[in-house]
Parts: C-alpha cells; structure tokens; sequence
C-alpha cells in the first residue's frame, strides 16, 4: 500500500508520493513519485484545442533524473503543464527523496532494477489523473494516458533500454543528453566491462578509486557558479561513489545500445554543441558539456529508433534544462514543439504498421 500524497520539498505546488517497492539486502526500498499540480490551475490540463466536450486521453510527461541526481526542475514542470502536459518525475530507489539511512547512494547491479520503480510510477501517476481529472475506473485502462518518458544522462541510457524493452507502452522518448556510450572507444568498454564483470561479481559495492571532480556541481550550484539550489546530500559536489557492480550494470547497458535496440516511438535529444572533458577548471565548462562526450552520445542516439531528433544547443550544460535561461528557453521551446508535431496518441499509434529498420530516418 503506497502512503497518502504530501506536499513535496519544492512546495505546495508539488505533490509527493512514497512507492513502496520489494526490498533488497539493504532493507525496504522506495521510489518517489512527484506531481506538479498548481494552487491556481487545473491539476490535470486541458490540451490545447480541447473544450470541455472534448474527452482525450490525458497527457503525460514523467521525467527520470541522472546518476547522483534528483528531481528539482520547477521551471520545466510549469513550462509543460502550460503546454497542456501533466507533469510528473520520479526519484528512483536508493536516490534524493527515496534515498534511506543504511542504503548505498545510486547502487543497482543491473539498470532492470529499474523496472520496479518506473512501473508503480507509471501506475500511480495514471491513477492520479484518473481521480483529478474525471470519474473513470480505479485503475484506468491502457491508452487512457498518452506518457512520454523525458530522462536525463544515466537515467537516459535507462529509459532507452526500458523502452526498448516494452513497445507500446509510451508515446514518446525525450533524452537530456543521455548516457549511450562509454567514454572512449567501444575497445576501452569490452576491456573495462570484461574486468568490472569480474570485480563485480565478489564485490559488486567495492568503491572504484576515479578521480573525484567537482567541475559540473561547480557550473549549477548557486554556492558557485551556477544558479541553482541544489540540496548537496542528494547531488553531492563530486557525485555518488563509484562502485564496481553500478559500473558494470551502465557498461552492460552501452553494449546493449552499440548491439542496436529498436524503439517503437519517436525520440528527441536535446544535448550541447560541444564538450569540455579534462581534469583541471576551465570557463567553457559553464558553456558545454563537462561530464560526457557529446559527439559520441549524438551517433549512438541517431540509431535507437525510426525517428531521431537531435537538438545541440550551443552553449548548454550537460543537463540542458539548468544552463543559462536563454539556452533553456530554447531546450523547453524545442520540447514543446517537438511534443506537438511528433507525439501521436497511443491509440492512433498502436494503429500503424510497425517501422523497418530500413525506413529509419533522424533529423539534426
């Protein structure tokens, strides 16, 4: 039994609920789901060109944070609720919010893990609707709710695979530069994997001694150069420690994505135009992407599904919803219309033949 909602962290416009999950050899696990429902507005919005005839299927967007991360992202809610979307994020297991005394920050040995976590998500969030929209069935029924899964970085590579793995059950992908490929080259990923799988298996919590940098907290946090609060318990300064079973877990997912997945619905990247990977400060890491090679992120997302919309923006941060406002204006502006123009309702979409690989196609 999920607890009641609550008013969440970010205030009274956000909602919180406790997903009570199977427990693992570290206790109870929980995940998190947050709701944006504005004291001024409708908790569910109309979409545009809907009157109160009108009986659509309501639509969802519900947002996946990244490794050592969680959910903040008040702009970006409010944004999509305006655009007619109701607005929903997840803090996973073990992460900001679901995160419990005892527990190893960020820590899974496999990204499937993560299945638990997004289907009570996705069953709550539909229940949600369905008591704050209009009278409907306890458990609506699929297809009443057209969702789109927008994931960030490591959330990204799990959102991709989890797609991958369950056609039909979104309408759509949105990826905030997602984590698809390791960096370096896919010789340096079977050499590491092939190690890590080794470590992993006697001690999958043995902490991996990587160099602990501080660049992308420096480039958001208000407490440096950035302009966001961020709550340093949940997104530490130098990130979650790296553990050899969580490494071994995202290798195995880079090698599912370079083997090919398919995705049976439209996917928009939104990523920046360049990046800055080095061991020492520089100013353009306020400007681009500190934490992972865009370019090779950019060639593996151009093949995960029949179509691809690759957006670089230049001067975006590595989560491109916390660069500066005009960059993410233009992050949101894009979204927004991406959302319009290439998100069809699950029940048209279940209607089409399904895509060959020879019919892919992406645009940039």
């Amino acid at each position: 039994m999920d607890d009641p909602w609550v008013e969440d962290i970010l205030g009274e416009d956000f909602r919180a609920l406790t997903l009570h999950l199977g427990p693992d050899d570290e206790g109870p696990r929980v995940a998190t789901l947050v709701a944006y429902e504005p004291l001024d507005g409708p908790a569910i919005p109309p979409a545009p060109g809907t009157g109160p005839q009108d009986d659509p299927p309501a639509r969802a967007v519900l947002y996946l944070h990244g490794f050592s991360d969680y959910f903040f992202h008040r702009e970006l809610a409010t944004a999509l609720h305006q655009r007619g979307w109701a607005f929903f994020a997840v803090d996973l297991h073990k992460y900001g919010r679901s995160l419990r005394p005892g527990q190893t920050p960020g820590f899974a040995t496999s990204l499937d893990e993560y299945d638990a976590d997004l289907e009570a998500a996705i069953a709550a969030l539909g229940r949600r609707i369905a008591g704050r929209a209009r009278p409907v069935p306890e458990d609506p029924a699929p297809g009443s709710v057209d969702l789109v899964l927008m994931a960030h970085s490591t959330g990204g590579l799990t959102a991709a695979l989890w797609a991958a793995r369950h056609p039909g059950r979104v309408a759509g992908l949105v990826l905030n530069s997602p984590w698809l490929e390791t960096q370096g080259s896919a010789l340096l990923r079977s050499a590491a994997q092939g190690i890590l799988d080794t470590v992993s298996r006697r001690r999958p919590k043995a902490r991996l001694r990587l160099p602990e940098l501080g660049f992308y907290f420096r480039s958001i946090s208000d407490t440096r150069d950035g302009e966001w609060p961020i709550d340093a318990a949940w997104r530490p300064e130098a990130g979650f420690p790296i553990r050899a079973g969580w490494l071994a877990a995202v290798l195995a997912g880079h090698a599912a994505v370079a083997r090919g997945i398919a995705i049976d619905v439209p996917v928009l990247v939104l990523c920046s135009t360049a990046s800055t990977l080095s061991t020492t400060w520089s100013d353009a890491m306020l400007r681009t992407d500190s934490v992972l090679d865009v370019s090779a992120m950019v060639r593996r997302a151009a093949e995960l599904s029949h179509t691809v919309t690759i957006r670089r923006l230049q001067d975006a941060l590595h989560d491109v919803f916390l660069s500066r406002s005009d960059v993410r204006e233009q992050a949101i502006e894009t979204v927004e219309w991406w959302l319009d123009a290439s998100v069809r309702p699950l029940r048209t979409a279940r209607a089409t033949p399904p895509v060959t690989g020879s019919d892919r196609r992406r645009t940039v």
